[in-house]
């Protein structure tokens, strides 16, 4: 009569697994939380630059940007009032607009030659410093 060996894994190879995953959690997860505000950063600059796009794309068919008071909303509707855009393009210059990472409306603002656009930040107030700096188009 032959015994057949049973393989499989000892309690003490599991435990060192375990160990090993358990040392690998504690060095990644750290670095991984601090990530999500540079990630809502990056996608607060991205959105910037898309938004500043269709505006300039809004300008050369239209001669000017929209007013303060048509606001972002020209970029997807059709403004009213004065100035009426002569050359809107009938689709629209973005689909929808997006609040900024942190849940706020980005701000745009026009001084008949340029435009203003930026991001309060984290904090949702004007100025601040890491996070809660404010993004400004013009300095990307």
């Amino acid at each position: 009569m032959r015994i057949k060996s049973i393989s499989g894994f000892s309690l003490i190879e599991i435990l060192v697994v375990v160990v090993i995953i358990g040392i690998l959690g504690a060095i990644i997860v750290p670095n991984l939380l601090a990530r999500p505000d540079q990630a809502r950063l990056t996608a607060a600059q991205g959105d910037l630059r898309a938004l500043g796009n269709s505006l300039d794309m809004y300008r050369l068919d239209n001669f000017r940007y929209p007013t303060t008071d048509q606001g972002l909303e020209a970029l997807v509707e059709k403004p009213n009032g004065f100035p009426e855009p002569a050359n809107y393009n009938p689709d629209g210059y973005v689909k929808k607009l997006k609040d900024d990472p942190w849940g706020s409306p980005y701000i745009y603002e026009n001084n008949d030659t340029q435009f203003s656009l930026f991001s309060l930040g984290a904090d949702a107030t004007e100025g601040g410093e890491g996070v809660n700096a404010d993004i400004r188009y013009e300095d990307l």
